[in-house]
């Protein structure tokens, strides 16, 4: 498939200490007592230094600070994790060159049983999306450049894919699918082509609706919408900026406005996972490169971004960062310093402030339970 995504991003194999995911200590344990959180990590595998599968932690909601409380072992390369709505099921990945994607039950927080895994006919899977009142399961597969789709079963297991929409143009390589917020359109953000597809999906099949262009050479990497549903960002991976997009909700057209720089000045600088403030004020990204968080405050009713701030990550290489259910705690996945941060969250200035760090193996992903 030409390079990869973990070649592109240099994934080194450092060491991992006693505290990584599936390896409990009795202080560990005794800090778990005041948890009031569960997390889900999502890793490599099949890298040295890597996870042997999901890792699963909790997290004080005062203090910030992880806590080790198990693996869900074998799944392999589980990059990407997203939950169902109700809770009760867990969906990751297969990021490998026969991509595919594994469906989890959990049976309370924290404890996890593997339900199926299905191959979906792409390469490096990177990105999921449920869709269409949960009755499909989406996949982006970024070696291959293409979209699955499996349908989900009642007891959230998966049926065999039903679809493969390959993107068209230079080296496509997909990087997320996420459902829009009418709940009507499906939208595929396309690094490789820099471009956003609209598709509609009936019958487990998608059809294409629309495309927007962005820069050519921007690479767009993920997008987060306001929760207004009239806006949507874009961060790109390759030219290191933000792109402010207006989105039609009665036809699925997402129409690229101004972009700007994600970081000041430095060392080169790839954005990683883009995401929104509930209340849709603030709009944070990670830095890869710079190693910051950068912080944009939103106005204009979501028109325009103001970039006020780029805090440390307390780590090397943030590939996702995520929010707490409270919005007041933000966990970011330190790539290759093989360590996750707790940031408290400022909500009336979003400002950033580093709580905790905690030693996990190659973690690309968190998801709060």
């Amino acid at each position: 498939m030409g390079t990869s995504r973990r070649q592109f991003l240099g994934l080194t194999a450092a060491a991992v200490g006693s505290a990584a995911v599936g390896v409990t200590t009795p202080a560990q344990a005794t800090a778990s007592c005041l948890a009031t959180g569960t997390l889900y990590l999502g890793t490599y595998t099949s890298e040295s230094g890597g996870g042997t599968g999901i890792g699963i932690a909790s997290y004080d909601a005062t203090t910030g600070k992880l806590s080790s409380t198990g693996v869900l072992a074998g799944v392999q390369d589980p990059s990407f994790l997203i939950l169902s709505p109700s809770g009760r099921n867990l969906y990751a990945v297969n990021e490998q060159s026969s991509g595919g994607v594994t469906a989890i039950a959990v049976d309370s927080p924290g404890h996890l049983r593997v339900l199926n895994r299905q191959p979906n006919g792409g390469n490096a899977p990177c990105h999921l999306a449920l869709v269409a009142n949960g009755k499909y399961l989406l996949s982006a597969n970024y070696g291959s450049g293409d979209i699955s789709v499996h349908p989900v079963r009642t007891d959230g297991s998966l049926g065999a894919r039903t679809d493969l929409v390959k993107h068209v143009g230079s080296a496509p390589h997909a990087h997320q699918v996420l459902q829009d917020p009418t709940g009507n359109y499906v939208l595929g953000v396309d690094l490789g082509t820099d471009t956003i597809y609209t598709y509609t999906i009936a019958n487990g099949k998608l059809a294409l609706k629309s495309q927007a262009k962005l820069t050519t050479g921007a690479g767009p990497r993920h997008l987060a919408f306001h929760p207004n549903g009239r806006y949507a960002y874009v961060a790109a991976e390759l030219n290191s900026t933000i792109t402010v997009c207006q989105y039609d909700g009665a036809t699925g057209k997402v129409t690229p406005g101004a972009a700007q720089a994600t970081a000041p000045a430095g060392p080169t600088n790839y954005p990683g996972e883009v995401i929104i403030s509930p209340d849709g004020r603030f709009v944070y990204l990670t830095n890869r490169g710079h190693n910051s968080v950068a912080i944009f405050a939103v106005e204009s009713g979501g028109a325009s971004l103001r970039r006020i701030g780029t805090p440390s990550c307390g780590g090397d290489w943030p590939r996702h960062v995520t929010l707490d259910p409270t919005g007041k705690l933000m966990f970011v996945s330190n790539q290759r310093s093989n360590n996750i941060t707790t940031l408290a969250v400022d909500v009336q200035t979003g400002g950033l402030t580093q709580k905790s760090s905690f030693t996990a193996p190659i973690p690309v992903c968190v998801l709060p339970g």
